[in-house]
């Protein structure tokens, strides 16, 4: 491996380990957590069949990735159709040069932003601005995050990491409003400033939840009407939607809508569901002059080729695999340092952006399945996170150290005799040395080793007496 790739995985360790220990930080998650449990587990007791309904929304998106170029290739058609454009992006370089190209055209200054992963996973604002181009977040939790210099904590939650009082100075300080802990004047005064971005806007950028193939369109599900406002007003709409956002046809809606706001936020429906057709046509009063789709890559086939591992692209977003994640709970979203975080995150990234960089996220992970357990597409989260273990592995990006170790417990484990040939005291300082090296005794007491092997126990036990 490469020192960038060892740095990366250092730093996760130590920024695991602060965020594990940050007492304030906990308190907070547990909170925040603690309210979306609750919510999730009256939602769910809203569904007749709940498990049928698991059922049905893997088996559909099982097929669509089974025939995934088919499904995308209907997609288009129907949408250009309709006056829309269609853009094929590989990677996140190709999605922002189209971008750059279309923003050019318009002489855009400003850009209006719909809550899109897609968007934070190709950097969209950084390249925006290097551009000269501002671009806003309309929904309030990438907005508080944006005006702090953050990136998003969580999937759905983007600012799930920060109190009312965070919030309240956060706006003091980059907003310069006065002091307040009043949750609704802190909502109102976010709207009041990113009204006229709305009006203003040459282009409003938006992801999709879904690609719906037979009708040529995207739907949007969102709790704060940004994202139509973003769609709008603007005379240029562009959606960047991962390829493997599809499904087959727009009656599947009623499936997977309510799964994904009940697995989500425990909704049966979120407030807002819009389904684009493509821009504006002659007989209607409002919508976009223009619509393009990015259908973005960046990976995805990666993980389409892999039978094994393809299952992890069902995946609709919807967030419930971290909120019951350990691991996430102790250690955050930020220290991931991937656009994706928790499980899913640590199943798709080393795909998406790199095995070598990313391949340690597989092993931050106690496999206790819980994440497979809520997954409303059933996605097997903890067995692909052994696969990704085991690629890295056959693919040689296991530290050194690790080789020379599990080589030597292999060879003494085929050659028996070799572990008596040191005496016990020489092995349990070895161990101890071992264990510390890994960091097993930093929070733990030291383990209480037997003074004697195992195979010298038994022969006492055996001898004459």
């Amino acid at each position: 491996m490469t020192n960038a790739t060892n740095a990366k995985a250092d730093q996760f360790q130590l920024d695991a380990e602060a965020k594990a220990f940050d007492r304030e930080h906990r308190r907070k998650i547990r909170f925040n957590i603690g309210k979306y449990d609750a919510a999730v587990s009256a939602g769910l007791k809203l569904y007749d069949q709940h498990e049928l309904a698991r059922d049905r929304g893997a088996y559909l998106k099982a097929t669509v990735l089974e025939k995934l170029d088919e499904y995308l290739l209907q997609f288009e058609a129907a949408f250009t159709a309709r006056g829309g454009r269609v853009i094929w992006a590989r990677d996140a370089a190709e999605a922002l040069a189209e971008i750059g190209k279309l923003t050019a055209a318009r002489h855009t200054q400003t850009v209006v932003k719909a809550k899109s992963m897609t968007t934070e996973e190709i950097h969209l604002n950084k390249y925006l601005a290097s551009r000269g181009i501002e671009s806003v977040e309309t929904d309030l939790g990438e907005y508080i995050v944006q005006l702090n210099g953050e990136r998003p904590y969580h999937i759905v939650t983007p600012a799930m990491h920060l109190s009312k009082a965070d919030i309240a100075d956060i706006f003091v300080k980059h907003l310069g409003i006065a002091h307040t802990d009043d949750a609704q004047q802190l909502v109102l005064t976010a709207r009041h400033l990113l009204r006229h971005k709305y009006t203003s806007a040459e282009v409003g950028v938006t992801g999709g939840n879904f690609l719906i193939a037979k009708e040529g369109a995207i739907a949007v599900t969102e709790n704060e009407g940004n994202a139509r406002l973003s769609a709008t007003f603007p005379k240029l709409h562009i959606a960047v939607v991962g390829i493997e956002k599809v499904i087959p046809q727009l009656t599947d809606l009623d499936l997977f809508w309510p799964l994904l706001s009940t697995s989500g936020t425990g909704q049966q429906v979120t407030v807002y569901n819009t389904v684009y057709f493509g821009p504006r046509q002659p007989d209607e009063v409002d919508g976009p002059e223009e619509m393009v789709v990015i259908l973005l890559d960046n990976g995805r086939t990666n993980l389409l080729a892999q039978p094994d591992k393809r299952a992890a692209l069902r995946c609709i977003r919807c967030g419930a695999c971290l909120n019951v994640c350990p691991v996430y709970k102790n250690i955050g979203g930020h220290t991931y340092e991937t656009t994706y975080s928790g499980p899913i995150g640590s199943v798709i990234s080393p795909h998406l952006s790199g095995l070598p960089e990313h391949k340690h996220l597989s092993y931050a992970s106690s496999l206790c399945g819980a994440c497979t357990t809520v997954c409303p597409v059933r996605i097997p989260l903890h067995n692909l996170l052994l696969l990704n273990r085991k690629q890295s592995v056959e693919e040689g990006y296991a530290p050194t150290e690790e080789k020379l170790a599990i080589g030597l417990w292999k060879w003494s484990m085929q050659h028996r005799w070799a572990l008596d040939v040191l005496p016990a005291k020489i092995k349990d300082w070895s161990l101890g040395r071992l264990l510390g090296q890994v960091g097993w005794s930093k929070r733990r007491a030291a383990l209480a080793i037997a003074p004697q092997s195992f195979r010298e126990l038994m022969k006492a036990r055996q001898a004459p007496r």
